[in-house]
């Protein structure tokens, strides 16, 4: 019923920047995204939060984030962007787009792309 395809991963050098995009394709109808974002999981540690954005266009960083990254979001069209500027090598992960449909108003599930992942390397 969700399908996330996630793109725009990659390589890039210290200092670099990556755009990465999100394309939720929903069967059915819903009532809207609740949420919409991205976490991220390095090798050996836990997934964590980078940042989100609501259907009303609040957002949430990690500290870690804040002033580099960008969250931004097309509702119309389903989809979440993360454009990461200044990255360094510590931003190498394995990044995931996560959605919150809002189904009915009672019914609410959160779903997960494959990830895709971002290496900084020089």
């Amino acid at each position: 019923q969700v399908q996330l395809v996630e793109s725009g991963g990659g390589l890039a050098q210290p200092g670099g920047s990556l755009r990465l995009s999100c394309a939720a394709s929903i069967s059915g109808g819903f009532m809207r995204l609740d949420t919409m974002g991205w976490y991220r999981q390095a090798p050996g540690k836990e997934r964590e939060l980078v940042a989100t954005i609501t259907h009303y266009g609040a957002t949430t960083y990690a500290r870690s984030a804040k002033g580099r990254f960008t969250v931004s979001s097309y509702n119309a069209a389903n989809e979440v962007y993360l454009q990461m500027n200044s990255l360094q090598p510590e931003d190498t992960a394995v990044y995931f787009c996560t959605i919150t449909v809002q189904w009915d108003p009672m019914t609410q599930e959160d779903y997960w792309g494959q990830g895709t992942q971002v290496t900084v390397s020089s």
